[in-house]
């Protein structure tokens, strides 16, 4: 298994190596008019015959129109999917019987074009909620992007890039695997900056990941490993605590290396949580105003499901991402958050370090507390705070980042 990582220079220069996107899949992007920057805002992925798909979307009761449409289309085909359009700048979220009609409509223009069933179209939409999509733009728009799918490098980053709202940067991930002396080829792209705190359930400004593979794999395998990949990864991280009403995951196999991967292949598994890991750290690093990515360690915790309570309480208070935002070793902080969790902790036990250097110990500042050293460390941009509650087996990793006022900025304005 290997990895290249080769950096942009510019907005059209390839995010990826030209051998490691996935065979069986053609992408495009273009400028519908839907961003009022007239930016590139309208993407498509499309997928060779007999591609398989697996998701998972927010949990989020307000659910924006694409996921409600997405999530029926996949259930309707049985995880086939043949073309994925996604356009940014609308989120085409809270727009009722409108938004339905237009993310249909979207769906069917584009089963059109790929002479396919539109249940086999799965939409996507990422921007401002509230506001009607213009969907005549986006339809309009449609068959200049049919007809300028490629594959390759340079396509697979239009899409990347085509995706974006208040990201500064796009996000891509990829490995390949060689099983039985064959290259599988898996490629990732993702967005996300602000409204990020992914929970996503199984198929049932935003976090949009997509991943594609050239191996060939049955959608119920699909299930098992995004599921598996998405766990410790995108349900793992937080930049302001607010899930958003349109977040999606999907997994798809074109089948095109000709290459079967069972469910318990470990190589294959092992990629596919790498891209998670990979794409969901670099919506926490380009987080929105972000100044500081902090990995949170709890361990010690009554079970590995109240660690993930404490890592939240943590991640979503104010005053911690605040003092984190200001270098501030104010640990007390962070002792008051876990004690308001609502996890059973004995205060008398909590150990805290930052960035290996010892705060708390046994619930009151350590005797070897040294603010000056744990201010220093903290003026690094990225830091790890571990948490011992030494109350039980129970851990968890998290990421998250600090609270800023350029964070403030961006959405006190963003609708306007």
């Amino acid at each position: 298994m290997h990895n290249i990582t080769t950096p942009a220079t510019a907005e059209t220069d390839p995010l990826l190596p030209a051998d490691a996107v996935p065979l069986g899949f053609r992408f495009a992007a273009t400028r519908a008019g839907i961003k009022p920057s007239g930016r590139i805002d309208l993407a498509c992925a499309e997928a060779a015959g007999g591609t398989t798909a697996a998701a998972m979307f927010t949990s989020n009761l307000v659910v924006a129109a694409p996921v409600t449409v997405g999530r029926r289309n996949l259930v309707e085909s049985r995880g086939a999917v043949r073309a994925v359009i996604v356009n940014s700048g609308n989120a085409n979220c809270a727009t009722g019987a409108q938004g339905l009609a237009a993310a249909e409509a979207t769906c069917q223009a584009a089963a059109a074009l790929f002479a396919c069933p539109a249940a086999e179209v799965v939409p996507s939409s990422t921007g401002i909620i509230g506001v009607p999509l213009p969907v005549d733009k986006l339809l309009a728009a449609l068959p200049q992007l049919q007809t300028s799918l490629a594959s390759g490098a340079d396509a697979f980053s239009a899409f990347a890039r085509a995706i974006l709202t208040t990201d500064t940067r796009p996000k891509v991930a990829h490995r390949a695997v060689v099983i039985d002396g064959k290259i599988v080829r898996l490629a990732g792209a993702a967005k996300g900056a602000g409204m990020i705190h992914p929970r996503l359930s199984p198929p049932h400004a935003t976090m949009l990941v997509y991943l594609f593979t050239d191996a060939l794999a049955d959608a119920a395998t699909l299930r098992s490993m995004l599921q598996g990949g998405a766990e410790p990864s995108f349900n793992r991280i937080s930049i302001d605590g607010d899930t958003s009403t349109n977040d999606t995951v999907l997994l798809l196999a074109s089948g095109a290396a000709g290459i079967p991967v069972p469910a318990e292949h470990a190589g294959f598994r092992q990629a596919l949580d790498a891209i998670c890991h990979e794409l969901a750290l670099a919506i926490v690093e380009d987080g929105e105003g972000v100044t500081h990515v902090v990995t949170l360690e709890i361990t010690g915790a009554p079970s590995d499901a109240d660690a993930l309570v404490v890592a939240k309480a943590i991640a979503h208070s104010p005053l911690v991402k605040t003092a984190w935002a200001g270098n501030d070793p104010n640990w007390g902080r962070l002792a008051s958050t876990i004690g308001a969790s609502g996890v059973a902790i004995d205060p008398v036990k909590l150990t805290i370090t930052l960035a290996g250097l010892p705060v708390c110990e046994r619930g009151e500042r350590s005797p070897r507390f040294d603010e000056t050293a744990v201010h220093a460390a903290m003026s690094e941009r990225r830091f790890t705070i571990a948490i011992d509650l030494a109350v039980g087996d129970g851990s968890c990793r998290f990421w998250t980042t600090d609270l800023t006022t350029e964070y403030v900025h961006i959405n006190a304005d963003y609708s306007s």
